[in-house]
């Protein structure tokens, strides 16, 4: 299995960018490999929002699509993904926020996964982190993008 973390402090507010995160249907246009995303149910309920999810992921003809199943805890700024179908034999996926001073935010993502087939498993491992700081950074530099106006 694999697994790592990035901790970012962003230009941004915290509701901003869970709302940007959350904001899945968008993550084609700057989330490296992501090829396409599809909402298929979104449940705004009193403590949490429910986001049932598919995400296109890879290069080219090389790509698969994976079904999953999106948390957000309003009280605890917490949201978690997990997989429910697809290539991927377990997915957590956890993004933690909290204010730090006027319009920052701090922001850690860490992900755990392992997929179905062994050998991308194994080649997964070896690039994971880079992969991890390259995503990390995209969504970095869309907060920026979007809501930085210094």
């Amino acid at each position: 299995m694999s697994s790592a973390s990035v901790i970012k402090l962003i230009n941004c507010s915290k509701n901003n960018l869970i709302e940007m995160v959350l904001d899945i249907e968008k993550y084609p246009s700057f989330v490296p490999w992501c090829i396409s995303s599809k909402v298929y149910e979104r449940k705004n309920l009193e403590d949490r929002l429910e986001i049932k999810a598919d995400m296109t992921v890879g290069k080219k003809i090389l790509n698969q699509t994976y079904l999953s199943n999106v948390i957000y805890f309003k009280k605890k700024n917490y949201i978690l993904v997990t997989s429910i179908k697809g290539p991927l034999k377990y997915l957590k996926n956890e993004w933690f926020f909290e204010e730090r001073g006027r319009q920052k935010t701090q922001v850690e993502f860490r992900i755990d996964f392992e997929l179905n087939n062994k050998f991308l498993n194994s080649i997964m491992e070896k690039s994971f982190n880079l992969g991890l700081i390259k995503i990390a950074n995209s969504f970095e530099k869309r907060a920026n993008s979007l809501f930085d106006k210094v």
